[in-house]
């Protein structure tokens, strides 16, 4: 993956990977599965979900999705159940619908009313540095 300070200069200038892959509604995924730049899960993986760690990646979990395993990216949005460690090393994005069942690894997160986490906040820090935290209705950063 990469460095904190490039991935956050990444997706603040809004140059996200675009969407290559797809998991539709109605499928069902059974073991790893490996991707590279973007992906949209609406179906169901049961196995791990992991971005090539060479290039920027975005993995999206939509409200219709189920994952049981990990997921591994740079920038993670979920809107859908996860039961597993979820890992994002730039940016995570809890919509509202958001379900996850693990712990939760970030560098910054962005968490909405209504979204549900059973597990642990793990941020990734470099020494000396703050977790960012940013409140999803006005997109204030907090400092903790």
């Amino acid at each position: 993956m990469h460095s904190q300070t490039e991935g956050r200069a990444m997706f603040n200038k809004k140059k996200q990977p675009p969407i290559r892959s797809l998991i539709a509604q109605g499928s069902l995924i059974e073991g790893d599965f490996k991707f590279s730049e973007g992906l949209r899960v609406d179906g169901e993986v049961v196995g791990n979900i992991m971005a090539s760690p060479d290039v920027p990646s975005m993995l999206v979990v939509s409200e219709t999705a189920v994952v049981q395993g990990e997921l591994r990216a740079d920038h993670i949005i979920i809107s859908g159940s996860v039961n597993g460690l979820v890992h994002s090393a730039v940016l995570l994005e809890l919509q509202p619908k958001a379900r996850i069942r693990g712990d939760v690894h970030y560098v910054a997160l962005e968490m909405h009313q209504g979204a549900i986490i059973d597990g642990q906040l793990r941020p990734i820090v470099a020494e000396g540095e703050k977790p960012t935290l940013v409140l999803a209705a006005n997109n204030r950063a907090v400092k903790s």
